[in-house]
């Protein structure tokens, strides 16, 4: 057998975001491990030449017919095939000769290749929370249909999924779930109301794309979490704790029946999650990366999350209870509030407010098939667009 097929093949949804980034960059460290046959990027052309230049992919997309003349301009030598449009990314997710997809997209935009990918039969290494978020029951089920695993990219679901691994599932009494408070932790409600863009993109620990750091200062991001942990991991909203943990030295937590408490503990860098997704059920040696050092790292703290001052988390338990397309609502209408946010046409404040005005106008339907939740999106992004987080919380008033 060639040294090429014995390296595990994988595609790539998301290729130039920080987690794609950071998946090639860890790929280059163990070449003889890993092979990426497909890669699935948007409009930045620049990044995207570059990793086929050191990658050699077989496939890579790209967003649009525009990004497509451009690369191939960057790329004359490259022979493998370049896609434009919604078609390509399913390309990727299912190109034969990969046996792992990482869906590392950013936002719902995930969804229709990872559920592809399932439903062809590959693993997948999930970054992309809204997935789950949307359609946990869908895409769980698939999974258990078509005997593919679900593997957690995030910090907190990874160390949720290695901290159960060889425990009996019916011994969990509940699971905890970290978050580094983002930059507000200690700003009083009166202070948020004069954040700006530039803070809020200010995270204190983790570096990321300016969705997530956004969702992270306002504890959507961890609420968005909650959700994906009910569907990985079979459990009830009521056995989903939060608490805000700034070192973020601890990633997250389960306790057992008999008042044990497992813990994954590490460095904050995200190429633990992505190495241990990779590689499962091995693990990399990853002797490039700094020890966690507990000495140094000083006083571990603890506390419960401000639930008045940052309402997102309330309003992502509550679409979980409310079940069906709710939950798909609630991320449409955050990543539209966020992105007028950082477009300077939403105040920091008024994300909570615009998602619960646009979740209190929807009624939930059953999440009975993809249509089902792709229109509920659709419905949900053109109420954001259109609503005002500043009327709404006057009318409150």
């Amino acid at each position: 057998m060639s040294e090429a097929r014995q390296r595990r093949a994988f595609a790539l949804l998301g290729s130039t975001g920080s987690v794609g980034v950071s998946t090639l960059a860890l790929v280059e460290r163990f070449p003889e491990r890993f092979r990426a046959v497909a890669l699935a990027a948007g409009r930045n052309t620049a990044a995207l030449a570059e990793q086929i230049r050191r990658h050699d992919p077989e496939l890579v997309s790209v967003a649009d017919e525009a990004s497509a003349r451009d690369l191939r301009a960057r790329v004359p030598e490259f022979t493998g095939r370049i896609l434009a449009g919604s078609e390509g990314p399913l390309a990727v997710a299912t190109h034969p000769e990969a046996e792992l997809v990482l869906s590392a997209l950013v936002g719902a935009l995930g969804l229709v290749p990872t559920l592809a990918a399932v439903r062809a039969g590959k693993h997948v290494a999930l970054a992309n929370k809204e997935v789950l978020v949307v359609a946990g029951e869908l895409v769980t089920r698939a999974a258990r249909e078509c005997g593919v695993d679900l593997l957690p990219v995030d910090s907190e679901h990874n160390a949720i999924f290695q901290a159960l691994r060889g425990q009996a599932r019916d011994e969990v009494k509940r699971i905890v779930l970290t978050a580094s408070g983002g930059p507000f932790l200690a700003r009083s409600a009166a202070e948020l109301a004069t954040v700006t863009v530039a803070e809020a993109l200010n995270h204190p620990t983790w570096k990321m794309g300016p969705k997530i750091t956004i969702d992270s200062s306002t504890l959507m991001n961890k609420g968005l979490e909650v959700i994906e942990a009910r569907w990985l991991f079979d459990v009830d909203a009521d056995r989903i704790d939060v608490v805000i943990h700034p070192q973020s030295i601890v990633h997250s937590m389960v306790e057992y029946v008999d008042g044990s408490v497992l813990a994954q503990m590490a460095v904050p860098d995200m190429t633990i999650p992505i190495g241990y997704a990779l590689a499962y059920p091995s693990r990399l040696p990853l002797d490039h990366l700094r020890p966690l050092d507990l000495p140094a790292a000083g006083t571990l703290t603890f506390v419960a999350p401000d639930r008045q001052r940052f309402p997102c988390l309330d309003l992502a338990y509550r679409a979980l209870r409310a079940g069906g397309t709710m939950p798909a609502v609630l991320n449409a209408a955050n990543e539209i509030a966020v992105e007028r946010f950082l477009a300077e046409d939403l105040a920091y404040r008024d994300i909570p407010t615009l998602v619960a005005a646009v979740m209190d106008a929807h009624a939930p339907a059953p999440a009975s098939d993809l249509d089902v939740l792709l229109a509920a999106d659709a419905w949900a992004r053109d109420a954001a667009r259109s609503g005002s987080g500043r009327a709404e919380r006057a009318a409150a008033r």
